[in-house]
């Protein structure tokens, strides 16, 4: 993921701020760079898991494709954990093959993000971020 220092400033702050629950959004991507960041609210409340109000997310998707974009990562954050993706997050992300998990660690002081590719057969692999100028 190729995202500008700014954007994922945005997705760290909405992190931080929704803490001690979890925090959840979108990322729109082109040419795999980071275009918007779409802050979800977390229907969960939840410092465990989250959850997207479906209509939110089929709202955001299709602002994003008709705006030239599409869908590069589900951003959310562990609060109490390492930013790796947890069998919840592994099970969930079956039904979005392709889309990157970008996860904010709130757990050891200063913000981690990491990114990962899950495979439909739960297969984890760390994926670089790379922030760049916006």
């Amino acid at each position: 993921m190729r995202i500008p220092a700014e954007l994922l400033q945005t997705v760290v702050d909405h992190a931080v701020r929704d803490a001690p629950n979890e925090c959840c959004g979108v990322v729109a991507v082109r040419d795999g760079v980071v275009t918007a960041v779409h802050a979800t609210a977390n229907t969960a409340a939840s410092p465990f898991r989250f959850e997207v109000d479906g209509l939110e997310l089929h709202r955001l998707l299709t602002e994003i494709e008709d705006g030239g974009d599409e869908l590069g990562a589900i951003y959310h954050s562990h609060t109490r954990s390492e930013p790796v993706p947890s069998q919840t997050d592994v099970n969930f992300a079956a039904a979005w093959p392709g889309v990157e998990w970008l996860i904010v660690g709130l757990a050891g002081g200063a913000p981690d993000v990491r990114s990962f590719l899950i495979g439909a057969d739960g297969a984890v692999a760390q994926v670089p971020v790379e922030v760049v100028d916006g």
